[in-house]
């Protein structure tokens, strides 16, 4: 709880309805992507609570006690990623993807991080569209099919089908001649 005091008076009065200045206010944030859609609803109440509690100081001719909130609302860790963001549980901030810098502003890393929120190892700290794109990426390029181990192995199939087919061809010759 923080109490302030404010010197401003009546005649500053909100014009608009406080429901329609936190829409407005969630539209804007929306329209300058820092907002996805999906995070609307739960950022529409935060910002009309706020709102409420700006208007309740304002009628109490400014000093009163307002709670300000240090901590982000829960958000369960699978509504944090969505198809364009990912959204930080520790901070509230989104993001394509989070970055090892932005985790150690919190005093985490990944491992951590997930361990904390309870959330998978093998799921990526990153938005559904650029995982997805990685994921494409990975099956043009085939890395897979360059790496020594994989090259020596196709090698040494290539060598066992070689050998068969020799073998084969014998037993053809041999059956031909008795």
């Amino acid at each position: 709880m923080v109490a302030l005091s404010i010197t401003h008076t009546k005649e500053c009065s909100i014009p608009q309805s406080l429901l329609e200045m936190a829409k407005d206010l969630v539209l804007a944030q929306i329209e300058a992507h820092r907002l996805s859609p999906d995070e609307m609803q739960t950022a529409l109440q935060h910002t009309y609570s706020s709102l409420l509690a700006l208007q309740a100081q304002e009628d109490s001719n400014g000093i009163v006690a307002v709670e300000t909130p240090e901590t982000p609302i829960a958000v369960h860790w699978r509504k944090s990623i969505t198809k364009h963001t990912v959204s930080c549980l520790a901070c509230g901030q989104s993001f394509k993807q989070l970055s090892l810098k932005h985790l150690k502003e919190h005093g985490l890393d990944g491992r951590s991080y997930r361990a904390k929120y309870g959330i998978p190892r093998n799921q990526p700290l990153s938005a559904r569209s650029v995982t997805a794109m990685r994921q494409q990426i990975v099956q043009q390029s085939r890395p897979w099919e360059k790496a020594p181990t994989y090259l020596k192995a196709q090698e040494k199939a290539e060598q066992a089908r070689a050998q068969q087919t020799r073998k084969a061809q014998r037993k053809r010759v041999m059956r031909t001649k008795a």
